[in-house]
């Protein structure tokens, strides 16, 4: 089942996007920074089954001058034991359905480098690379 956690419940996701970062972010970090996020244009896609949180993905929220009002997702993560089971292109449909409704027209996302399989998977959805996500600590 696919669905927009609510706001309250967001720590439940803490868990996956832990799993996502290799634990490399504590999860008081996490909770800190989730706290935030859900005041801002955010909300967060997950997938159930049956009780258990297998899928999780940021939704991002903005008017771009280049793509017009736009959805970035971030952090999609489906757990491992889920994987190869037709659960992203589902939840990826789900989430263009879910966008469409509230009047987007466009989604865009940044993925790492060295997650080749991620690029297949957005390659096969048809998203096209249009440049370099950069980032600098200050």
């Amino acid at each position: 089942m696919f669905k927009i956690i609510e706001k309250e419940n967001i720590n439940t996701v803490i868990p996956l996007v832990q799993k996502l970062n290799n634990n490399k972010i504590s999860y008081e970090v996490l909770e800190q920074r989730f706290s935030e996020m859900v005041t801002q244009n955010y909300e967060c896609a997950v997938i159930y089954n049956g009780d258990k949180l297998i899928g999780v993905t940021g939704l991002w929220f903005c008017t771009r001058h280049y793509s017009g009002r736009s959805v970035e997702p971030d952090h999609v993560y489906i757990d491992d034991g889920y994987r190869g089971m037709g659960l992203g292109k589902q939840f990826f449909e789900w989430i263009y359905n879910y966008i469409k409704a509230k009047g987007y027209e466009a989604v865009e996302l940044n993925t790492y480098v060295t997650n080749a399989p991620s690029h297949k998977f957005y390659f096969n959805e048809g998203f096209k690379i249009l440049g370099y996500h950069f980032l600098k600590k200050i």
